[in-house]
């Protein structure tokens, strides 16, 4: 199918639910046509943990639920500056501050700027930043201290987010990536998968993202926290309706990079591997938040071993 063509039949959700249920292996063909060359890499640090007010039923960090994790305040600029030198040593060239809450704390929010300034001095690294829901002056702000990438995920499909979230809505999110686009910035965003979505669902997610067109597209793959109403849903994606999802994300979103991130070791190696070659053309190394993430160079035996090349 010629690219022009496809572009015009993925504007109909019912053309992606389509491609979603053809054969595997002719979906991975058709979406191996926009996987890049080049693997991009970025690493996040955790600068602020729990006590957030929302109600997110995955998350580790919500005060609504007794995950019993350690909370705490904003670190230092330093522990930011360092891990980012660390993350360069990954071959990272992303680096994401990233903060639990609904929104960026104002006492902290100075701070924040001065931390993107220091990631900003670093050769060979693009600040990002995961810091909440924005409002139009934060925005700017962020800009204006030259933040290069900001990252709001949808998380999950318009129609589904009520099942999710009820502490904000999912406008509230859309709000803050166009927000991001107003001023120039760079946007990340993406969904978690496996949080008891339909297969409509997930084509509703590849459909919205490509309307609001993000530079890179994190997929995490749900891992359940105990004591959250998700704790149980270990079950609700298997692995080929995981590499069906990330196809049908590529082909719906051909110019963004699609990244691996939380959750991606509920694939087999095998398959981790199949979707490089095929969907996904970037990787978050390192930690994650509240989990262990992969040895970073296992990560890049594996992009080495697949002939593939590192994004600068």
């Amino acid at each position: 199918m010629l690219y022009d063509e496809l572009m015009k039949n993925i504007i109909d959700k019912s053309e992606l639910f389509r491609l979603y249920n053809t054969d595997l292996d002719e979906l991975l063909k058709m979406s191996s046509l926009y996987v890049k060359k080049d693997v991009e890499l970025c690493s996040i640090v955790n600068a602020r943990n729990g006590k957030c007010s929302q109600n997110c039923k995955y998350c580790a960090q919500s005060s609504h639920y007794n995950t019993e994790i350690e909370s705490f305040p904003l670190v230092d600029i330093e522990t930011v500056k360092n891990a980012a030198i660390d993350a360069k040593k990954n071959h990272a060239s992303r680096f994401a501050i990233v903060t639990s809450g609904k929104t960026p704390d104002e006492s902290d929010f100075d701070k924040m700027l001065e931390m993107i300034d220091e990631l900003n001095k670093i050769d060979g690294i693009k600040s990002c930043a995961s810091i909440g829901i924005l409002n139009e002056e934060q925005a700017k702000r962020l800009a204006n201290a030259g933040l290069k990438r900001f990252h709001h995920n949808i998380n999950t499909a318009p129609s589904y987010y009520p099942d999710v979230c009820t502490t904000h809505t999912i406008e509230d999110r859309i709000n803050t990536c166009k927000l991001v686009k107003k001023y120039g910035m760079e946007l990340c965003c993406g969904v978690i998968l496996g949080m008891g979505e339909s297969v409509e669902q997930r084509v509703e997610m590849a459909h919205t993202l490509s309307e609001i067109e993000p530079e890179s597209i994190p997929i995490n793959i749900l891992m359940p926290v105990a004591n959250t109403p998700f704790e149980n849903y270990i079950d609700k994606i298997d692995e080929e309706n995981i590499l069906r999802t990330l196809a049908i994300f590529k082909i719906a979103n051909p110019h963004s990079v699609l990244r691996f991130c939380g959750g991606r070791m509920r694939l087999s190696i095998e398959n981790q591997k199949k979707a490089l070659k095929t969907c996904v053309d970037g990787i978050m190394v390192g930690n994650y938040l509240t989990k262990t993430g992969r040895n970073p160079h296992d990560d890049l035996d594996m992009i080495k071993d697949l002939g593939k090349g590192i994004l600068c």
